[in-house]
């Protein structure tokens, strides 16, 4: 049998684009002789759909789509993922499911059993989980078809009471066809790989794994689909952050065999290399899906609003990049330069727009109020907010969107102001924190110089007042960024990261800004999620609670 895996950009809810992708993979594969055609998880509606699944009309394009591919599927069959109603009483109205199409026919559905409802998973709001699991036979091979997280049970503390394969292999499959749709973050791909690997040993079958790739909004999907033998190696391993199609021929002894050169790592990427292409694959999509082309932000001469423009013009183009610098009063000649410096490496386009007469406007007519009080946090605020202003005024009249230039660290705390430097239509480095800026700055700099040396080296600032430093109200980054990656990303409590041997001033100091901050979170941009914990639907957490403040 002869097995196609399409890994494939799909698009939420646009139903001719994401038909015509399958329709035109069918197609492909038929001409190279396959026998079947793997598609990922809810491939004809998109993932995740959230509540366009409670639209009924929604379901029903669905099923349409679904007869439209079957159609293709003479000679050649297709597995697709769709939503389906739920035909008991019993239960949520929908199930997530799995169609084997051939013969030009729906001939099995196979419905998903472990429905993930954790950090960015809500499928148990919508899907009722199956518990009846059946193999289908096709062209001589018994296929135990499976949806995602059916698959991830295997790991020491299973978050189910249920194994899917442990039935399934009582039918005695001789191979295994998992469709997905699994989010990437930077250390996701070594896990999978143990996974799925842990499945092809544990149950001695080949395994056929299919991911989707692109981006969601914050969502940003890897690819990396694989093939395993039934000893659990390796074979082959799709590109990722990429659309790909590739052939295997399975024999009736289980054996696995291809013609391209195997695409197996022989080292794993490093962190912010995968950051660096799932960054760039999330601000391409965010703006091809949402019918944007052109990108606007405010360039201070700060490594963060380095990093994000440097981004947007490799995702988009310089030319569609326009990055508008806005001097204050406080404004460093030397921040002025290496924002100039940096345009001129780029060749995006820029404006410069001078602040003080807007802000002294301002305070002018806050001045009957204001009387005598000293300069603090109300006037760094308006220049902030003056800026907002200005660069929302741009995005109006030229019709860009504009970038958020915050990273972790700073949304963390809570370092940065609401309806100001916190504004924008998508968060870019919102959930890299600002160490791991410094080395993105350094792998974007990997062939030459894009982001101005002096940029990198300088000391931080917000330059909202005379000689201001970062440092002035948060501990080194070095020491909170690692603060911050214990309670947010591995949930440690304050006791827990004291005991590991941080100041205890300064942890208690750090989780009381980041839950002081979280009002401001609940009104940022979406970020875009490269980290196992982002900020932003994969973190709930409430404004007034009082635990751990």
């Amino acid at each position: 049998m002869k097995i196609a895996l399409a890994q494939l950009n799909y698009h939420i809810g646009n139903f001719d684009s994401n038909t015509e992708k399958i329709i035109s993979a069918i197609k492909k594969a038929k001409g190279e002789g396959a026998d079947l055609v793997v598609f990922a998880e809810l491939c004809v509606c998109g993932y995740p759909a959230r509540d366009f699944l409670e639209f009924r009309e929604f379901i029903g394009l669905c099923e349409d789509a679904a007869q439209k591919i079957a159609q293709e599927c003479i000679d050649i069959a297709c597995i697709i993922g769709i939503p389906t109603e739920n035909n008991k009483p019993e239960g949520k109205d929908l199930s997530n499911s799995a169609y084997f199409i051939s013969e030009g026919k729906i001939q099995h559905r196979v419905d998903k059993a472990l429905l993930p409802n954790y950090d960015v998973f809500d499928e148990y709001r919508y899907f009722e989980p199956s518990t009846e699991f059946n193999c289908i036979d096709f062209k001589g091979h018994r296929i135990a078809l499976t949806i995602c997280e059916d698959l991830w049970n295997t790991i020491e503390n299973p978050l189910y009471i249920t194994r899917p394969m442990d039935t399934l292999i009582q039918q005695q499959p001789t191979v295994m066809i998992n469709i997905a749709a699994s989010p990437f973050a930077y250390n996701h791909d070594e896990e999978r790989i143990e996974i799925l690997k842990d499945n092809a040993t544990r149950y001695n079958l080949p395994l056929f794994y299919v991911n989707q790739v692109g981006a969601q909004t914050e969502l940003i999907f890897d690819g990396g689909s694989m093939v395993f033998d039934k000893g659990g190696n390796l074979l082959d391993e799709l590109p990722y952050f990429e659309e790909s199609i590739t052939y295997y021929t399975l024999d009736a002894d289980g054996a696995v065999s291809f013609d391209h050169q195997s695409g197996v790592k022989p080292t794993r990427p490093i962190d912010i290399e995968q950051i660096h292409q799932g960054l760039l694959l999330g601000i391409r999509d965010y703006f091809h899906k949402s019918g944007f082309t052109r990108a606007t932000l405010g360039l201070s001469g700060g490594i963060d609003s380095a990093v994000v423009c440097a981004l947007a013009a490799e995702a988009l183009g310089p030319e569609n990049v326009m990055a508008v610098l806005l001097p204050s009063k406080f404004s460093t000649d030397h921040s002025l330069k290496d924002a100039e410096d940096l345009v001129r490496n780029l060749g995006c386009k820029s404006e410069t727009i001078a602040i003080k007469d807007v802000t002294d406007a301002f305070e002018t007519a806050l001045a009957p109020q204001f009387k005598t009080l000293p300069f603090n946090i109300a006037e760094e605020n308006i220049q902030s907010r003056s800026r907002a202003v200005l660069l929302m005024a741009m995005c109006n009249k030229f019709g860009y969107i504009l970038l958020n230039t915050s990273n972790k660290s700073e949304a963390a705390v809570g370092y940065g102001t609401l309806y100001g430097d916190m504004c924008g239509g998508i968060s870019v480095i919102g959930d890299v924190f600002k160490t791991q800026v410094f080395q993105l700055a350094r792998y974007l700099n990997r062939e030459r110089e894009i982001i101005p040396e002096n940029t990198i080296v300088k000391p931080p600032s917000a330059e909202l007042r005379p000689d201001q430093k970062d440092t002035d109200s948060l501990p080194e980054y070095d020491v909170l960024d690692k603060i911050l990656q214990e309670y947010v990303e591995n949930r440690c409590s304050s006791s827990e990261i004291i005991q590991m041997g941080y100041d205890e001033a300064i942890v208690r100091k750090v989780i009381k800004l980041v839950n002081t901050a979280e009002h401001k979170r609940y009104q940022t941009p979406p970020i875009l999620r490269v980290s196992p914990k982002a900020f932003g639907m994969g973190r709930r957490m409430p404004i007034v609670g009082k635990y751990l403040s």
